[in-house]
């Protein structure tokens, strides 16, 4: 039976030598859906700041014992302390066919770490930037209107993807529950310190023209696809 177009399409995209991939947005933007999607069509791993802290805390490492010391104060994690463990992950092979940064670079002192440690690697290639764009008002209500099942686990949205019957979930019948910090005042701190240190990385990609921009406002599938046809773009693979 011939191929379909979306078949032929998949295979095309399978092709894709991705190399290394920064995915920028603001918190709500569905980076981390994404990433998730990428790793399945590539097969190459999603690097997340936050899974690094957390693996090498539970597993002792001496990075992990030192985050902790640093949770422990009260303090931010330093840049430093940061590009020490995301490099310490860069040593694993399974990132031979590139892999997704998500969550990283998030200040310019790590875009310029990024920038010098993939430089200085043989036949590596430059990481390219897809900033998935959503509007404030649309981040607001993804993150503000989110409700969980502590049951089975389901994500609800109030406003976006709302529960047969309002403040139930369809599969279980218990009661869903907010996140504590998905709320409008964490929602805007979290905003200043986006629009403070991350928004000048995604301009410092944008300068350099390894650069892309997609509409998240579109449902997952679409936004996916956008991002797959920036990567070839950037990458001379279209």
């Amino acid at each position: 039976m011939p191929e379909t177009i979306s078949q032929t399409g998949a295979r095309e995209e399978r092709k894709l030598v991705p190399g290394p991939i920064l995915l920028l947005g603001a918190p709500g933007s569905g980076k981390g859906t994404q990433a998730k999607e990428l790793m399945a069509l590539w097969g190459i791993p999603q690097i997340s700041t936050g899974d690094l802290f957390r693996a090498n805390i539970e597993g002792g490492t001496e990075l992990g014992r030192k985050v902790q010391a640093v949770m422990d104060r009260g303090e931010l994690v330093s840049d430093e302390l940061v590009n020490d463990m995301v490099e310490d992950r860069l040593k694993r092979p399974d990132i031979g066919a590139g892999y997704i940064l998500d969550g990283f670079p998030r200040t310019l002192v790590q875009a310029a770490w990024v920038d010098g440690h993939l430089a200085s690697g043989t036949g590596t290639l430059p990481v390219v930037a897809v900033n998935i764009k959503v509007s404030y008002n649309q981040l607001l209500r993804r993150i503000t209107g989110r409700r969980s099942c502590t049951v089975c686990g389901t994500i609800y949205n109030i406003y976006l993807q709302p529960p047969k019957v309002d403040g139930f979930c369809d599969l279980e019948g218990t009661p869903l529950v907010r996140r504590r910090d998905d709320t409008e005042e964490v929602f805007e701190k979290r905003m200043r310190e986006y629009d403070a240190l991350t928004a000048p990385v995604v301009e410092h990609y944008r300068a350099q023209g390894r650069f892309a921009e997609v509409d998240g406002e579109e449902t997952v599938e679409v936004v996916t696809a956008a991002v797959v046809q920036a990567v070839a773009r950037l990458r001379g693979q279209e």
